[in-house]
């Protein structure tokens, strides 16, 4: 007889007939989880009641954490813990009222057999569908297979005809006619430009510098380098402390400098040095100054083309938010970092390309847009944001785009539009000022890079930037973050349910062209760059009609 010890595999519970079972992922940061925890109970109820009105009964597979005071998976440790009471074959649906960490999950999510769905409350003030575009985006690249639903709360006819349709197929068809592939592109200088640029960066090469990896969960934020690398992109991995000990060796006049060019050039910083746990102070501002210093010249020792900075978790106790660093970094205006020595202006008369929240996507995305911006004499300023919410304005589907902190300056219409406002408490413990306003009139150019079926693919769209009445704009920011920067963005031929049906992210990114035409050739010459570098490109909504 053996005398080794054989492990106990864990057996899973059967599934009841007819029943759905739920789970709710969170956030990693207590103080988050607590704060969304009565919304996330207010969705799960009305979700519950749409199953049950089909004839159907709900089980939630973890309860309330006595410690915590909340219901949510809060760690990948304790995702597997609540997967082991989930019946492997049966109807499972992760409902979102909140931001979440896609990695709580994705273990489960890989080895369950049955069908998954992921629904979300569409709505500003609690961004369940931000979480759950995340999370979709995650098991896209990961080859997950899971359906999708979104609604305010349902009730409507749209959502409980879809939630039958899951109910009895174990899937949801959603329209995804506004995508159609890339047509071969006319000769034109737009495509030879886009092309040229390709060839230049798979020759010559570009670095993206990242602060550390993986933000706040996002799985489908993650480029793996044999992806990245063909098209002549490649990673320079700093760390986060460094990015502190090089803030550290920035002297305080060197900061002082940074925010009196700030202040002369009119932004507005909304200070209450008695209150900083709940307002912006000096320190805070101060502090943020240093790590402009600082990401610009370690950017410069690896001769970074782009830079990414993780902020959450890894900086949130240790040092202000990174926001406002990273929208001066975008900005070709911005105030001038001298080397260490004293001899070179740094970067001079460019931006310092930012990745926000080390989104690899977004990382390509910007170097891509830089290249061809730049290359077409137009502002090269691009920044990503959330796709927040949105909501119906004069018969147009208006979408709230909303990044959590910060937007290049040029994005608002200068400095002098620009407000910092501390960032909330609970997300942001040690503050730290955003770059806030409301983004200007324009058109513009939106774009989305992913992983799909093990290969890289971007979606491209157009749309415009719309000028909204004080009361709608403060309405919408009310509804939302009032302290981020918002633009109130028409995406042409793409309303609510298509972009939700087919984005593969929390994020997009936006550029602006001073007109209609140039934005089309701009778009053009993306288009080619990507194609030429090997992606798979997609057109999303009324765009290049005539191809």
């Amino acid at each position: 007889m053996s005398t080794y010890t054989f492990p106990k595999i864990t057996q899973r519970p059967a599934a009841e007939p007819k029943t759905v079972y739920t789970i709710a992922n969170g956030d990693l940061r207590l103080t988050t989880n607590v704060t969304t925890w009565a919304m996330q109970q207010q969705v799960e109820g009305e979700f519950a009641a749409a199953v049950e009105s089909l004839g159907w009964s709900v089980q939630r597979t973890h309860g309330v954490n006595p410690a915590t005071g909340h219901g949510f998976i809060d760690s990948q440790h304790y995702g597997m813990q609540v997967f082991k009471n989930v019946p492997s074959d049966a109807p499972l649906v992760v409902v979102e009222a909140v931001w979440q960490y896609s990695h709580h999950l994705l273990h489960g999510l890989r080895s369950h057999q049955g069908p998954i769905l992921l629904v979300a409350n569409f709505a500003g003030d609690f961004p369940g569908l931000v979480g759950m575009l995340g999370l979709h985006g995650s098991m896209v690249k990961a080859g997950i297979k899971h359906a999708t639903l979104w609604s305010k709360d349902f009730t409507d006819e749209w959502a409980r005809t879809k939630l039958a349709e899951w109910l009895a197929t174990g899937d949801i068809v959603h329209d995804t006619s506004h995508v159609r592939d890339l047509p071969a592109l006319p000769e034109s200088e737009e495509k030879k430009l886009g092309e040229a640029l390709a060839a230049q960066l798979k020759q010559d090469k570009a670095i993206i510098a990242v602060f550390d990896e993986y933000c706040m969960g996002m799985y489908n934020a993650l480029i793996d380098d044999e992806l990245m690398n063909p098209a002549g992109i490649y990673k320079e991995r700093l760390s986060q402390s460094a990015l502190v000990a090089e803030m550290n060796k920035t002297t305080d006049e060197e900061a002082d400098a940074v925010r009196a060019w700030l202040d002369d050039a009119g932004m507005t910083f909304h200070i209450n040095n008695d209150d900083p746990r709940d307002s912006l102070t000096d320190d805070q501002v101060h502090q943020q100054m240093k790590m402009y210093i600082a990401a610009v010249r370690m950017a410069d020792d690896f001769g970074a083309d782009v830079v990414g900075i993780q902020y959450q978790q890894g900086l949130k106790d240790m040092v202000p938010a990174s926001d406002l660093v990273e929208g001066l970094l975008n900005n070709v205006e911005r105030p001038p970092v001298l080397s260490r020595d004293g001899s070179r202006v740094l970067y001079e008369g460019k931006p310092v390309p930012c990745a926000n929240e080390v989104d690899q996507g977004v990382a390509i995305d910007t170097l891509v847009t830089n290249r061809i911006w730049t290359a077409m004499g137009l502002d090269p300023a691009t920044t990503l944001h959330d796709i927040r919410w949105g909501d119906e304005w004069n018969d147009e589907f208006v979408w709230v785009l909303e990044i959590s902190g910060s937007v290049p300056a040029s994005h608002l219409g200068g400095y002098d539009k620009a407000h910092g406002y501390r960032q909330s408490y609970y997300f942001f413990p040690l503050g730290g000022a955003t770059l806030s306003g409301v983004s200007k009139p324009g058109e513009i150019v939106w774009s989305r890079v992913f992983i799909m079926d093990g290969a890289l693919h971007v979606d491209l769209g157009r749309g415009t930037a719309i000028e909204m009445p004080e009361e709608e704009v403060q309405r919408r920011l009310n509804s939302t973050n009032k302290e981020w920067p918002i633009m109130n963005a028409v995406l042409h031929g793409v309303g609510r349910d298509e972009l939700m049906a087919r984005h593969m992210a929390n994020h997009l990114n936006v550029a602006y062209a001073p007109d209609a035409e140039t934005a089309d050739a701009a778009l053009v010459a993306k288009a080619a760059m990507f194609e030429a570098m090997g992606y798979q490109v997609h057109l999303a909504g009324d765009v290049l009609a005539g191809l």
